[in-house]
């Protein structure tokens, strides 16, 4: 393995790779490369940009030439040899959704831990497959190179064991039944730059909502997690484009008792067919629902930032108050509707909007005669990720 050479982090879905290209360059990782593959399977189209967002590839492929999350790690490791010739792969970098019980930290990552991995499946479905396709298509490619994976649900595993508990029999939750939390990588990175960007609130007592096509909240006390709107699975919480997010079992029960749903059917309307989608009939993007005009639109947008007021509400009892509150990821990065719409809902916690710095996209958003501060700060969990990789690398290099 070399000692010197580039970071590759790797994000795998079903239908796409998401890849980032890091170098050391005097103890600091530098962007060198972002892309992703879109449409594997279907409509496979290859995109990447260097460090200053400009094009190096945009290319469109056959279905039949990227049918498989191996197909995509081998034609874009083909793509990053060929554009990078002389500077070698010193590590790889997985995103990986569920840590279970025992990862509360990156790991490198061997057959024992890959077989643990394997059994925490049935946890995430949906996620967890393709994050492992990823992490064995690199090892049969490139076996030489170590591979490092970091876990959405590690930076939870800091909650009390009332956060985490379900009022169900003890001995479920000795199973693993129990509230895990996920995006952790993102509220890790973000409780990270903090004391840089925030300070003042950085030790104090913090919401951070992640609001993308996923999302979350996490209360945040001294930079550690101490609680989470998701639970045993990124279902739960608020609602997100196509999942539903807190739902009485109640409901789960009546469609599979009196409209004999089968499981793999309601697996799919869960994942797939609800949240913003489900509402709206029209779209899971934020984007779309905001410039329509269609009555169940305005009523999945209204339904989002109700749910996302009241779950705020939950996390700052659980807090005691706030000091601050962060907007992170897709929809809170880019959208100033939302966020103003979610603070105005929010006002009785003491924070006020200063609309013209939501406009401008922060990174503060809240007036200067604010109880409570508001942020909106871009995430970087494929940064966290390469920090991770590097220090588990180097570590076992010496």
């Amino acid at each position: 393995m070399p000692k010197e050479g580039s970071i590759l982090v790797v994000n795998a879905g079903s239908s796409s790779l998401k890849l980032s290209l890091f170098r050391d360059i005097g103890n600091e990782l530098a962007l060198v490369v972002r892309g992703q593959l879109d449409g594997v399977g279907t409509q496979p189209r290859l995109q990447v940009k260097d460090a200053a967002k400009a094009t190096l590839v945009d290319r469109k492929f056959a279905a039949e030439e990227v049918r498989s999350v191996q197909q995509a790690i081998t034609l874009t490791s083909a793509w990053l040899r060929e554009q990078f010739p002389d500077e070698p792969l010193r590590a790889v970098g997985h995103r990986v959704v569920h840590g279970g019980t025992d990862y509360a930290q990156p790991v490198l990552i061997d057959s024992t831990v890959f077989a643990a991995l394997e059994k925490l499946i049935p946890l995430a479905p949906l996620h967890q497959p393709h994050n492992l396709a990823a992490i064995r298509a690199v090892q049969e490619s490139q076996p030489d190179v170590p591979q490092v994976a970091c876990f959405d649900t590690a930076f939870h595993r800091s909650h009390p064991l009332l956060a985490d508990l379900y009022a169900l029999p003890y001995d479920y939750y000795e199973r693993g039944i129990r509230r895990y939390g996920f995006h952790g990588i993102s509220y890790e990175y973000i409780a990270s730059i903090l004391p840089q960007v925030a300070p003042a609130i950085a030790e104090g007592r913090v919401i951070v909502a992640h609001l993308g096509s996923g999302a979350s909240l996490c209360a945040l006390h001294k930079g550690k997690s101490v609680d989470s709107s998701m639970g045993f699975s990124p279902l739960d919480g608020l609602p997100m484009g196509t999942r539903p997010g807190a739902l009485d079992p109640g409901v789960l029960l009546h469609l599979l008792m009196q409209y004999n749903l089968p499981a793999k059917d309601l697996e799919r309307l869960l994942y797939k067919e609800s949240g913003l989608l489900g509402l709206s009939g029209i779209s899971n993007d934020m984007r779309a629902l905001l410039d329509s005009k269609e009555p169940r639109a305005q009523l999945a947008v209204d339904y989002f930032v109700h749910h996302t007021a009241k779950q705020i509400g939950a996390l700052a009892a659980v807090l005691s108050g706030i000091d601050g509150l962060v907007f992170t990821a897709g929809i809170g990065e880019r959208s100033a509707v939302i966020r103003a719409r979610v603070l105005q809902a929010c006002a009785w916690l003491g924070v006020a909007l200063d609309a013209n710095a939501n406009q401008r996209g922060g990174p503060r958003i809240s007036a200067a005669n604010s109880a409570v501060s508001a942020w909106a700060i871009p995430t970087n969990e494929e940064l966290m990720i390469a920090r991770h990789t590097y220090a588990k690398v180097a570590t076992a290099t010496g």
